[in-house]
Formats: structure tokens, sequence, C-alpha cells
């Protein structure tokens, strides 16, 4: 192999790598691509097979063997990982008002081993993570996170800071929507229940000795499932708003 093979080879690799950070990145943590519930070997397939169709868009700018080469690579590494952990939260979001709801309806007893991340959550708040989950592919979000990675290689090109204060000041703002975005989510069906809630402190004034949770338990449990359908109608609306606000937020971080 001549030197010149040997210079293209190693231009070659260093394009690949810078393109591997930040999909490798980006799919260690966000939904979708970063579910544990696929197997790992589809997973490490999909950022092979991302990076090998990004890799022509990566310019090889720096060495990959050397020091300011492993520097960039830990670099575009976050950069990755600080937009799946964006888009993640608008999912978490989602989830933990899913929980509100199962709270307000005298359901967060029942609960389902949470394969994301471990341990045990409430059945609704599983549902709603599962609901938004599918809107986000019927909106073809994963094809909209693969166009904002390809254009990010020429708008946040190497040499450029992949993270700066900017920028951990953007995520940690976002990170706020965790909780006003489940508040939107869960309000409809919150506000009915609080009606329900109401109208059993007037039933317990007049009338001390019946017995209320006897009796409110199942009529709290079959209005709750009246009021989470009649609730679904509004999910879309509330998921897009909060997805369009993670988008603008990942565009600052890819340099849009």
């Amino acid at each position: 192999m001549t030197s010149a093979d040997l210079a293209q080879l190693s231009l070659w690799l260093g394009s690949f790598l810078w393109a591997l950070g930040r999909v490798g990145g980006l799919c260690l943590i966000a939904p979708v691509f970063g579910s544990t519930v696929l197997p790992a070997r589809f997973r490490v397939a999909l950022v092979f097979l991302l990076t090998l169709v990004l890799t022509p868009l990566a310019p090889a700018a720096f060495d990959p063997l050397s020091g300011a080469g492993i520097a960039a690579m830990v670099g575009q590494v976050l950069v990755g990982a600080a937009v799946g952990f964006v888009l993640k939260l608008v999912f978490e979001a989602a989830a933990l008002g899913g929980q509100l709801i199962a709270q307000s309806m005298s359901l967060g007893f029942a609960e389902v081993v949470n394969p994301q991340g471990g341990g045990s959550s409430p059945v609704l708040s599983q549902f709603y993570l599962l609901l938004v989950t599918l809107l986000f592919l019927t909106m073809d979000g994963h094809l909209r996170l693969i166009a904002l990675l390809s254009d990010s290689f020429t708008r946040l090109p190497p040499g450029v800071d992949a993270i700066n204060t900017n920028g951990l000041y953007a995520v940690v703002a976002f990170g706020a929507q965790l909780f006003s975005g489940a508040v939107r989510v869960a309000l409809p069906a919150m506000t009915a229940l609080l009606v329900v809630n109401i109208g059993f402190a007037a039933i317990s004034r007049s009338a001390p000795s019946m017995n209320l949770f006897a009796v409110g338990f199942p009529i709290t449990l079959c209005l709750g499932l009246i009021a989470l359908w009649l609730a679904l109608g509004s999910l879309p609306g509330a998921f897009g708003s909060l997805q369009e606000g993670a988008w603008g937020v990942m565009r600052g971080l890819l340099g849009g």
C-alpha cells in the first residue's frame, strides 16, 4: 500500500470516526433509536449503518490517532448525546403526564416493569410513552432527526466548539419542559377528575356515614377512564408543541 493510499485511508477513517461519534452519542440516549427494547445487535448495526450513510458528508479535518482527534471525537459524542437528551425530555414529559393522571384516578398502584429505565412505573405512564412513540414515528420524527443530523455536518464543522455555555444553558432551560409539558399532557384528564373529587367532598359533607372509599374508588376509576379516553384527543397537539420546542433547541445545538 502506497503512502497516497494510507493518506486516503486516514482521511476516510477521520470522516468515519467523526460521524460515528455524533451518531453514536445520539443513538445512545435518543428515544426510538436508543430504546433498550431493541436488541443490542440491532442498535449497533443501526449506528454503523447511519454512520456509513453520513460519512461522505463529514469532512476529515483531523487525524483520528492524534490527541486533537480524540478530543474532537469526545466532543462529537457529547453533541449527539445532548441532542438525544433534549428529545428524550419530550418523551419523559408525556410519561410523567400519564403518571399524574394515574395518581389522580387512584390507579398509581398499578405498575409494570419499565423496559426503558428499569424498575417499575404506572401502567398509564407506559401507555402514554407508547402513544407518543407511535406519534413520533407517524409524524416522521425519525426521518426528521436523521435529516437534522445530516445537515449538522455542514452547520457544525470540525474546529468549532462542540458545546459552548449557551448550548448547555439551552439544554438545562429546556429541562423545565419536563414538568410543564407533563402538566400540559395531563391537564384535561386531571381537571375532570378534580371535579369528580370535589363532588365526592360535597357528598362526604352531606352524608358523613357513607363509606366513600368503597363507593368512590370504583366510580373514580370508571369516570377516570372516560376522562382519559376523552383527553386523548388533545395528546397529539400537546406532544407536537413540545416536539417543536425540542427541534428548536436541537437545531441550536447543531449550529442551525
